[in-house]
C-alpha cells in the first residue's frame, strides 16, 4: 500500500521529468498536425501554349483602304489559319496587291505566305515573286523580286531575304546570296555571290 509520503516522492519525480514530457508529446502532435493537415492548394501550373488555329478562311479576300477611300492593298489565297499564340496568319496561295501613295502597283505571290497582326510583315515562302509595276508616264522600268523566301515590309516597302534572290529591272538581271531592297530610298544590296548583267535597250537601267 502506498503511504502519502510515497505518493509526494513519485509525484516530485514526475515533475522532474514534466517539462521533457510535455516536449516530447508536443513535438508529436506538431509532427502529426504536418503530416495530417492538408497543404494550401497548388496553383495549376501553366499550360503549354499550342499552335492550334482558332478560325479558317478560304478562298477568301481581303482590302485594305486609304481614309480617303483609295484601294491600298488585297490579299487573296485558297485557304488561310489564324493562329492566337504567335497571332499570325499562314496563307496558302497567297497572292497579295499593293498601291502606294504614287499608285504604283506591286503585286507578290508565293506558295504560302505568313503575316503578322496587322499585314505590315509578309513572309513569302516557294516560288516567292515580288513584282512592281510601275504606271507608263513614270518611264521607269518593271522590277522584278524572285526567290524561295522573301520577307516584305509593305509600310516601308522594302524587301529582304536571307537566301539566293534574282533581281530583273527592265533588260537587267542581278543574283546574290542574300538581299536588302528599299524601294522609297531606291537602294539594293547584294552580298554573297553576286553577279550582274547589264543589256542596253528599252527598259535599261538609267
Amino acid at each position: 500500500m502506498i503511504t502519502l509520503r510515497g505518493w509526494r516522492r513519485a509525484w516530485d519525480r514526475i515533475t522532474i521529468y514534466l517539462p521533457v514530457i510535455l516536449m516530447g508529446i508536443l513535438a508529436l502532435g506538431t509532427y502529426w498536425l504536418a503530416r495530417t493537415t492538408p497543404g494550401a492548394p497548388q496553383e495549376p501550373g501553366a499550360r503549354p501554349v499550342r499552335h492550334d488555329a482558332d478560325y479558317f478562311l478560304r478562298n477568301f479576300s481581303i482590302k485594305s483602304f486609304t481614309g480617303a477611300g483609295r484601294l491600298k492593298s488585297e490579299l487573296q489565297g485558297t485557304e488561310a489559319r489564324h493562329y492566337p499564340d504567335t497571332d499570325t496568319l499562314e496563307i496558302d496561295n497567297p497572292r497579295v496587291r499593293s498601291y502606294n501613295e504614287q499608285g504604283a502597283l506591286t503585286v507578290a505571290t508565293a506558295r504560302h505566305a505568313i503575316s503578322n497582326a496587322d499585314g505590315s510583315e509578309v513572309q513569302l515562302i516557294g516560288d516567292a515573286v515580288v513584282t512592281r509595276e510601275v504606271p507608263a508616264a513614270k518611264d521607269q522600268p518593271r522590277l522584278e523580286l524572285r526567290g524561295e523566301f522573301l520577307d516584305i515590309y509593305g509600310n516601308d516597302e522594302k524587301v529582304k531575304s536571307d537566301r539566293p534572290v534574282v533581281m530583273i529591272r527592265g533588260n537587267d538581271r542581278f543574283t546574290g546570296d542574300s538581299m536588302n531592297y528599299d524601294n522609297l530610298d531606291r537602294v539594293l544590296q547584294l552580298r554573297g555571290n553576286v553577279r550582274g548583267v547589264l543589256r542596253p535597250g528599252a527598259g535599261a537601267a538609267k
